[in-house]
């Protein structure tokens, strides 16, 4: 099978799911009966649980990988230790900004 065969499955099953978690998430907060269209804060709740989501999963490993450079560059070398601990509380800054982002969507609404 080609790629863009494998694309296009593949796109077609994550839109499937999404569509899905839409009507769901209508559902479980109340905001849709069975046969009314969506209306836009099921959205803005799904883009919130994702700014969320996504942030904290790209700043932990972001988190990670430099808390774990920044623990060899100081066992070399003891002056860098206020270098590396800038580098690694910016990184936590992603995930302020994500829920900073999440917060304007749901009060937005």
């Amino acid at each position: 099978m080609k790629l863009k065969h494998k694309f296009m499955i593949t796109l077609s099953i994550a839109i499937a799911i999404a569509l899905s978690l839409l009507s769901l998430t209508a559902k479980a907060l109340g905001l849709s009966q069975e046969g009314e269209a969506m209306p836009p804060e099921v959205g803005a709740y799904i883009g919130a649980g994702l700014a969320v989501g996504l942030a904290g999963l790209g700043s932990s490993i972001g988190m990670g990988t430099a808390s774990s450079a920044a623990i060899g560059a100081i066992s070399e070398n003891e002056d860098l230790f206020g270098t590396a601990l800038i580098f690694v509380v910016l990184i936590e800054a992603v995930a302020i900004y994500g829920l900073l982002i999440a917060i304007l969507l749901i009060f937005a609404t």
